[in-house]
């Protein structure tokens, strides 16, 4: 189950390491080596649900549990050395920038606070998902999500049904949102730097992307409209009164969520010959700048947010905690994933590559789709797309043209299908660690699953049906 699709700004710091996985040839792994990985995400599905209190308590070892058990097998058979680069490539090109990125959007968003008695109705539920969903394209999925979700509990804390908000504010603004831009996912970002025209995605997935986020939000409205009219889902009494008009405090965090923009781009765009080699991994000086201004942000932002702000917030370091100690295990443990997957119709995966071509030799775009989405639902999405793009020819002038239901069918994939699991992409984790935080009981991981296989799915048939033969 994958974990991150965010903000394309977060594409751009774990994308390419990821890509890279590990210099082991995958073709010559054997599955088993996906068990680590495997055991982890059965972890975060199943313990939650069957001992609670153990996992509430000692998730981080779990997750350290399942890396010690790739790591030290893998070190055995490769060697100290092999393992030792793979550890401090995943730790300095993988998920240090990944962390840092998401602790300085968690810190920055969780600044802001839009003040006014919000009340959840259906009307203002279903405005605050359409804007997130917007907003999601030019500010990143995860931007979008951390700046959104807490107003959006609030005004719905008043409810004793807010499950189903949070659900849809995954399916919307944590994902399908940022479709329409490199800037809105990691796996777009991606392609942009291959060669991809900035605007390419919206001239040639916004019907996509319209439906699926249109239909979305029908749904939901008559979803909520049916919780909201049930005369016990409303309290007798607001439990956050707020009598101050509409407005927002802290807004100095606007300005630090552009320079978070700003300093990722820039890293992006910047080229410097300035490059260390620790261990095997180069460290250019462009990242170690960015990770230094995020980490700075996030500094100024605790120190220039004032204390009433975060209260009001109900801001915690729990949800970013959670986030940290799971991703540094799924960072690991899925090293020999993507080596098997990068090996093509080599490796363990083959019949997975090979589906996506027709007998005749040419791309197969629903297949595409699917293939890309479904990897995308419990991996990475970033390097799911790079693979994906590199079987379709890699060409992007090709891809842009003559190929380019090929890469629209990869770009939705990669997009839309990270909304299947919990850690399809970044956001939805952090998301829910956020509601249920703040007292909002979600679904298990195979419930959230119920939910997307029962309204994603059916919109994925359609629009295979519509846009992808």
């Amino acid at each position: 189950m994958t974990r991150t699709r965010s903000l394309a700004l977060l594409g751009l710091c774990l994308a390419p390491a990821l890509a890279r996985a590990a210099d082991v040839d995958g073709s010559a792994l054997s599955v088993l080596w996906g068990v680590p990985f495997a055991g982890l995400l059965l972890s975060i599905a199943l313990l939650p649900l069957l001992a609670p209190v153990f996992w509430h308590h000692h998730f981080g070892k779990v997750a350290a549990a399942w890396a010690l058990a790739f790591l030290l097998p893998f070190a055995a058979v490769f060697g100290p050395a092999v393992a030792g680069a793979g550890l401090v490539h995943a730790l300095l090109a993988e998920y240090l920038p990944f962390v840092i990125l998401l602790t300085a959007l968690f810190t920055v968003a969780g600044g802001i606070y839009i003040r006014g008695n919000l009340h959840g109705s259906p009307g203002l539920n279903t405005a605050l998902l359409g804007i997130g969903a917007v907003l999601a394209s030019f500010m990143g999925t995860t931007g979008a999500s951390m700046l959104l979700i807490r107003p959006l509990i609030r005004a719905n804390d008043g409810r004793r049904h807010v499950a189903h908000v949070v659900v849809f504010f995954i399916f919307i603004v944590s994902n399908a949102g940022g479709s329409l831009t490199p800037l809105g996912d990691p796996p777009l970002f991606l392609g942009f730097l291959k060669g991809v025209d900035f605007f390419w995605t919206v001239r040639h997935i916004f019907p996509e992307t319209l439906f699926l986020i249109g239909t979305l939000l029908v749904l939901f409205y008559l979803l909520d409209t049916w919780f909201y009219r049930r005369r016990e889902d409303v309290l007798p009494a607001d439990p956050t009164p707020d009598t101050r008009g509409i407005g927002f405090d802290g807004r100095v965090n606007f300005a630090l969520l552009g320079a978070v923009v700003v300093l990722v781009l820039l890293s992006g765009f910047w080229k410097s010959p300035v490059v260390w080699d620790v261990a095997g991994t180069p460290v250019g000086l462009p990242g170690l700048v960015r990770d230094a201004g995020l980490i700075g942000v996030t500094l100024l932002s605790l120190w220039l947010t004032p204390r009433r702000v975060h209260a009001d917030n109900q801001f915690s370091w729990g949800p970013i905690q959670e986030v940290a100690k799971l991703f540094a295990g799924i960072f690991l443990t899925i090293i020999p994933v993507i080596a098997m997957l990068k090996a093509g119709v080599n490796g363990p995966f083959a019949a997975i590559v090979s589906a996506v071509t027709r007998p005749d030799g040419t791309p197969d775009p629903a297949m595409y789709f699917w293939a890309t989405g479904a990897l995308s639902s419990f991996l990475d999405n970033a390097p799911t797309y790079l693979v994906f793009f590199n079987t379709a020819g890699g060409d992007p002038a090709a891809l842009m043209t003559t190929l380019a239901p090929t890469l629209a069918a990869i770009s939705a994939g990669a997009v839309f299908m990270g909304a299947n699991t919990y850690i399809g992409n970044a956001p939805n984790l952090m998301v829910k660690a956020i509601a249920e935080d703040r007292g909002v009981k979600m679904p298990s991981f195979f419930g959230y699953m119920l939910w997307s296989g029962g309204i994603l799915v059916p919109l994925f048939a359609v629009m295979t049906f519509l846009w992808f033969r």
